[in-house]
């Protein structure tokens, strides 16, 4: 698994490349310590996932993760951060990152998380996805979820485990474009915009399999 750190601390990118090469299976193929940085470290070393800090100098951390999803659509953004204030959070999920832990994180945290993305799987800390729940709940609460047909409920459900579109087409004998069909109804139903948000409130209500244990 190829794995890019960008993060503006010296010392913390130069550790957690030091760690995350240790690790079998995982090689570092490249450090940035700006945004923009990490655009063109993406564009030259095609990783399989981006580990990204947010504050960071020329480009933060939501454009830089914007960015690298629209030239490189298969990488996985993991959000690695200090920060944990609910639009700093929405703004990182809206712009794509499929998962979103604090700095403090235990190296197993890590490697699962970073395991979990790059196999399409949206992954909160703990205390991220209480945060997200609760703000998705002001606007989209579980009683919601009984409008959803029942085939629209099942596309969640499978959105939920973190199967693709394709994949969701082929569990269901679907087409793809019916799925993105049902997918735009649900998001309009539940009240969200990034399938990062669906997902969280999915399980939330127990759509999907059981959280990983953060």
């Amino acid at each position: 698994m190829r794995v890019l750190v960008a993060d503006d601390h010296p010392v913390v990118r130069s550790g957690l490349a030091s760690l995350l090469q240790s690790i079998p299976g995982m090689t570092v193929v490249g450090q940035a310590g700006t945004g923009r940085e990490a655009v063109r470290e993406a564009a030259l070393a095609r990783p399989d996932v981006v580990v990204m800090d947010l504050r960071m100098p020329q480009l933060d951390g939501v454009q830089a993760t914007r960015e690298i999803l629209r030239q490189h659509p298969a990488a996985a953004v993991l959000v690695l951060t200090m920060f944990d204030e609910d639009g700093l959070i929405a703004e990182a999920l809206d712009a794509g990152a499929r998962g979103y832990l604090l700095k403090g994180a235990e190296q197993e945290e890590i490697e699962r998380a970073i395991r979990a993305v790059a196999a399409g799987e949206v992954i909160l800390s703990a205390e991220i996805a209480d945060k997200v729940l609760g703000s998705l709940s002001k606007s989209a609460p579980a009683q919601l979820l009984p409008t959803l047909t029942s085939r629209e409920r099942e596309v969640l459900h499978l959105m939920a485990t973190g199967a693709g579109n394709s994949a969701i087409a082929s569990q269901l004998s679907i087409a793809p474009k019916t799925v993105g069909n049902h997918i735009s109804s649900v998001f309009a139903k539940i009240g969200v915009s990034t399938r990062s948000e669906a997902v969280v409130l999915a399980r939330g209500v127990g759509l999907g399999p059981p959280p990983l244990p953060f």
